[in-house]
């Protein structure tokens, strides 16, 4: 074929490729068409470990521990209010969406309006948050960390069913590999009686049931979120979640948190509190996206089983806590988990979405998406 009907064809796939407009990112050069590029990389490199030989698995792992040190980070600072006496869940959490509605959705309503859809993705999110933590008002730590295992097992049943994904046996021994990473950690605190106190019968039943509905809310909204943002743009899907997620967090604050925003206290460590929280959470919601596409949503999940170590690595300048010795194995295992989830994933990882099509013709181009990718093969994200 001669090289302007090569250029014409590769027009015509770029051209099908892109049922939603423009791409997210602007890149210089010259655009493949995703078909022919997606087929060049995958004969490329094969066996096992050709995913482990891309620039593209450490970022995705590195990721990972970034939103896992972020999820640390909004705990800390959630322990520092209550032990000030400030328990404002869904208050303190409200900052967060009117953030991401400044950062993002000014840009989103000039591009594309509002979208009515992201209601469903905003209402599963702040229900995740609030039912959590109010889980732990009623429960032991011990028992709502071994509820939480349930959001996992909610994304991997979705994602089969829903978005036709299928796991290889490696990424199910990962994925058994990090909850046995986590069991390491909750065992621990078992043995030191950390994060143990005393609940009546009832109260422990009510908190069992509070953390099992906020696991299934975190498990539907991950599901979605990285449905979403391969298919619309990154701005899009966090810009609405935050501006939906403003309302709807708003008005649970208003029902729920109105005695306690009352009776707290208020002062300089405090409003410093908070914004640390709404700081760490939005650096969290702004990269999530990222991992959803460059990698998936049970690994997204995954990855913030390290949260537990980070955060007792934490604890040990800001609270004085002591580690014991099971930690670091339990850190060990969960990142050897991690990286035996993507063993037999050939160059694209699990940024190759089912649900897109074999040439990923219904996705987006964007930041962390196997269509970016090759469109432009030198780019890292």
């Amino acid at each position: 074929m001669r090289s302007y009907e090569m250029k014409d064809v590769a027009k015509t796939h770029i051209s099908e490729a892109r049922p939603y407009g423009e791409p997210e990112t602007v890149d210089d050069g010259e655009v493949r068409a995703p078909g022919i590029a997606i087929a060049e990389l995958e004969t490329s490199k094969k066996g096992r470990f050709a995913y482990f030989k891309t620039k593209q698995f450490y970022i995705v792992l590195i990721l990972g521990q970034v939103l896992s040190l972020c999820l640390t980070a909004t705990n800390t600072f959630s322990s520092l209010l209550a032990n000030n006496g400030n328990s404002i869940p869904a208050f303190q959490t409200w900052f967060n969406y009117v953030l991401l509605n400044l950062i993002y959705t000014s840009y989103t309503i000039y591009r594309y309006g509002f979208k009515g859809y992201y209601i469903i993705l905003s209402f599963c999110d702040v229900e995740g948050n609030y039912f959590t933590v109010l889980a732990y008002r009623y429960t032991t730590i011990l028992s709502a960390e071994l509820i939480n295992f349930w959001a996992i097992v909610i994304v991997v049943i979705v994602s089969f069913l829903f978005l036709k994904v299928r796991y290889h046996p490696a990424q199910v021994v990962g994925i058994f590999i990090c909850i046995g990473g986590l069991g390491i950690l909750i065992g621990s605190d078992h043995i030191t009686g950390t994060n143990q106190y005393s609940v009546s019968n009832g109260d422990q039943l009510k908190g069992d049931l509070f953390a099992l509905l906020g696991a299934t809310f975190y498990g539907a909204s991950n599901v979605a979120e990285e449905f979403l943002a391969s298919e619309r743009p990154l701005y899009e899907v966090v810009g609405q979640l935050g501006f939906w997620g403003m309302i709807i967090n708003g008005v649970q604050a208003g029902i729920f948190d109105r005695g306690s925003f009352q009776s707290a206290t208020w002062n300089g460590p405090i409003a410093g509190y908070i914004v640390g929280y709404t700081l760490a959470l939005t650096i969290f919601y702004s990269l999530a996206p990222v991992v959803f596409r460059m990698g998936s949503a049970a690994f997204f999940n995954i990855s913030l089983l390290t949260s537990n170590f980070w955060g007792a690595i934490i604890g040990i300048q800001v609270f004085g806590l002591t580690v014991y010795f099971l930690y670091p194995i339990a850190f060990v295992c969960i990142v050897g988990g991690l990286i035996i989830y993507f063993v037999g994933k050939q160059v694209f990882g699990e940024s190759l979405k089912p649900w897109l099509g074999r040439n990923q013709e219904k996705g987006i181009s964007g930041i962390g998406t196997a269509k970016r990718r090759a469109e432009h093969p030198g780019v890292l994200v």
